[in-house]
């Protein structure tokens, strides 16, 4: 997938917290440390650093949602983060994204913190983001 690409889904995936531009994909991927990992009807950003991986973001084609390629994909980014030294992951999700947190709990994640009001809605609204990790040792 180009910048472009994954800033396409990303924008149909995402209004909070706002959806990252082609011009900020393009400059993570000029990273190092970052890398995007792509499957069927998706992709995952992260970096890896020293030996802790972040998921920056994860989107699967809203009409392909609920079938497993988000669990595929979480699958496949822990295989390069641990390829790429890191023994274990971290997170962020909005407090209300019940699928999302739902997703990273079937995959092993636990909540390890919270940010109070770290997302803002359009509405002006705002959410916690939960912190999650987990280990990538045990895999």
């Amino acid at each position: 997938m180009t910048p472009d690409d994954l800033a396409d889904l990303h924008a149909r995936s995402f209004t909070v917290p706002r959806p990252f531009t082609a011009q900020e994909f393009a400059s993570f991927l000029q990273n190092s440390s970052c890398f995007v990992t792509e499957r069927a009807h998706g992709f995952a950003l992260g970096r890896v650093i020293a030996d802790e991986a972040e998921l920056l973001t994860i989107a699967v084609e809203p009409s392909q949602r609920r079938r497993g390629f988000g669990s595929g994909l979480l699958q496949a980014f822990h295989h390069t983060a641990r390829a790429r030294g890191a023994a274990r992951v971290f997170l962020e999700v909005a407090a209300d994204n019940t699928g999302a947190i739902g997703l990273y709990l079937g995959a092993g994640y636990l909540k390890c913190g919270q940010r109070k009001d770290y997302y803002r809605y359009p509405d002006g609204r705002r959410e916690d983001a939960l912190v999650m990790q987990r280990s990538l040792t045990a895999e």
